[in-house]
């Protein structure tokens, strides 16, 4: 009787514990998505460039011109409005506690081209050794 009470071994794969996982993450990747962009909404012009090597580590300064000509300074996730008087102040405190860090100027396509290499020689004046342009894509 003993061969009679043993049980058989179960060839089936419990998959619940793995949807519940998976619905987990599915959350939380719909929750943080809508945080990873940054930036002032700029209408960028299109050029045809390669993209910027840039890994999570490395820090960036990014200084945005909207349209209407307010500058704005963005590092890591603060963005606040900034004189141009007061740019070369805070670029050069930036610049000088990291001078690693990659500097790059976001204007708007309706700015004059004056206003923007005003910026890039501001900011070449506070330490930045490189400037670069954010550009948007061109489109096909």
């Amino acid at each position: 009787m003993a061969k009679a009470n043993r049980r058989k071994p179960m060839s089936e794969i419990n998959v619940v514990p793995y949807i519940d996982v998976m619905l987990v993450l599915l959350v939380i990747f719909m929750v943080t998505a809508p945080l990873m962009t940054q930036g002032i909404k700029v209408d960028l012009p299109e050029a045809a460039s390669g993209p910027i090597e840039v890994s999570e580590d490395q820090p960036m300064l990014v200084v945005s011109i909207k349209a209407d000509g307010t500058y704005y300074m963005n590092v890591g996730d603060n963005e606040e409005p900034v004189a141009l008087s007061a740019v070369a102040d805070k670029a050069g405190k930036i610049i000088g506690a990291n001078p690693q860090i990659k500097v790059l100027v976001e204007g708007d396509e309706a700015l004059a081209y004056g206003v923007v290499v005003q910026l890039m020689n501001i900011l070449q004046q506070a330490g930045a050794k490189t400037v670069g342009l954010i550009t948007e894509p061109l489109k096909q």
